[in-house]
């Protein structure tokens, strides 16, 4: 029976003192040990004989200590870098509701509304009581109106049954990776880099090889540079056209030229990130992968509806190729996520009966960020020692500032590098980018301008006046 309990909080144990029955023969004498998860305590039983004057009593002590939880990690998560993206804009947003004026320019998100007939398809599923689960590779409706679309749009022919439709592009990108390569096969990633292009490599335990492009050569991948790489262990080559981060579209003869070193390679697949494709600027055109000859049995072809429709919150998405793929990567949507939202693929369905490349509702978006492109090269190319590629595509501007590299600024110290510059105008101006070596490319930034012009022309006047303040650092 209990006659004593005494704990402390600076070691987390607790010592439980029994004093024992009169029979002390059913006492065991020595140290009892017992488990319990579940409290992740750790229970230790002992006898303590006490002498005292001619007579002498058993008690029983027990100390109750605290357990260690295992609390180790997946290696295969601890080799995957958070995405720097998603870590500025979620501090942004903080800043902003602590009531910090911060202007967010890092987010790869449009400022539109969902076009009105996009999102009165989606009301209208609620109402109908469209909110079940649908088929786990979508519904044959949207499947069908994506095959109409490929066909028509990008001149490439496919079935429903080749067709999977997913919570975002971002899933079909990783069930793609993780469906065909191997642990130990290499993906060919053109830098810049869209940030989590690597990590899916990684997650699928794959090695990611990343080519260097040059912005002299508007961050183009040199087909002698990718033939030049290419190994028995190259299993995939990432191409995202028009880019992210760089705004650059491949044209359809360079393409060419690429599709000729693929076609060397029979085991290396091509998965094309066409997410962008409405959202290019005369007269740069979009050429799908696939279309080119020999490349639609081994091209992996994802897009979406995020950023031309701006439905990023509807989070839909869909990957086409041979069946063979398409059904491996639908095998592990059935185990992860299931089938996208049925609401959502109402809304995409109606999204793609806007017309031939999404109608006047893109047009309109798309002539807005041409303003705003515009308005950025000619602002920015006023700044001494800024390198620029004029954007042909997506709505992103990856600016080589590496020339304000080991500048200081009073009370905030050095400029080393894109994160720190970064910081810097992040706490000087208050205006919030993604550093370039977050796209592997650490000479540059990414400003992303799926903002408003007059926010932009405010993040311009922020970023000059934070950059005047800069200083060479003076040699000790």
């Amino acid at each position: 029976m209990a006659n004593s309990l005494q704990t402390s909080s600076s070691t987390t144990t607790a010592r439980l003192s029994l004093r024992s029955p009169s029979s002390d023969s059913v006492l065991d004498s020595g140290l009892r040990s017992v488990s319990f998860p579940l409290k992740s305590l750790k229970f230790l039983s002992r006898q303590v004989v006490i002498k005292q004057q001619n007579k002498s009593r058993r008690r029983t002590e027990l100390v109750v200590k605290a357990m260690e939880v295992d609390i180790s990690l997946s290696p295969r998560v601890n080799s995957v870098k958070p995405s720097k993206t998603v870590a500025i804009t979620d501090q942004a947003t903080a800043l902003v509701q602590a009531g910090v004026p911060v202007i967010r320019l890092a987010a790869g998100e449009p400022d539109f509304d969902t076009p009105a007939p996009i999102a009165e398809a989606g009301k209208n599923a609620i109402r109908e009581g469209y909110t079940r689960y649908t088929p786990n590779a979508g519904t044959v409706e949207i499947r069908q109106a994506i095959c109409n679309k490929l066909k028509e749009e990008n001149g490439i022919s496919y079935t429903p049954d080749q067709i999977l439709v997913s919570n975002g592009a971002k899933q079909s990108i990783v069930q793609a990776v993780m469906a065909v390569c191997s642990p130990g096969d290499e993906v060919i990633i053109p830098a810049p880099f869209w940030v989590s292009y690597p990590e899916m490599a990684r997650l699928a335990d794959a090695k990611p090889v990343i080519l260097p492009t040059h912005i002299s050569e508007n961050f183009l991948l040199d087909p002698k540079v990718l033939e030049s790489k290419l190994t028995e262990k190259s299993r995939l080559l990432i191409l995202c056209s028009p880019s992210n981060p760089t705004g650059s579209v491949y044209p359809k003869r360079l393409l060419e030229e690429i599709a000729q070193v693929v076609a060397k390679h029979p085991r290396l697949l091509v998965l094309s990130d066409e997410i962008y494709e409405h959202i290019i600027y005369a007269p740069a055109t979009h050429t799908s992968f696939a279309s080119l000859s020999g490349m639609w049995e081994r091209t992996l072809t994802v897009n979406g509806f995020s950023k031309a429709f701006a439905m990023t919150g509807w989070r839909l998405g869909y990957l086409a190729g041979p069946k063979h793929f398409v059904s491996a990567c639908g095998k592990i949507q059935s185990q992860f996520t299931s089938g996208a939202s049925s609401i959502a693929q109402k809304a995409g369905v109606a999204a793609l009966g806007l017309g031939y490349a999404g109608g006047e509702a893109v047009s309109i978006m798309v002539k807005a960020f041409r303003e705003r492109r515009d308005f950025l090269v000619k602002s920015f190319g006023e700044l001494e020692g800024v390198k620029i590629s004029e954007p042909k595509g997506a709505f992103y501007l990856f600016i080589d500032f590496s020339s304000y590299y080991g500048t200081e600024a009073e009370g905030f110290g050095k400029i080393e590098n894109s994160e720190s510059l970064c910081r810097y105008l992040l706490d000087e101006g208050q205006v919030a980018l993604v550093p370039g070596d977050a796209f592997g490319d650490d000479s540059c930034i990414r400003i992303s301008y799926a903002a408003s012009l007059t926010t932009l022309q405010a993040a311009v006047e922020r970023i000059k006046k934070a950059l005047i303040l800069l200083r060479r650092a003076v040699p000790v």
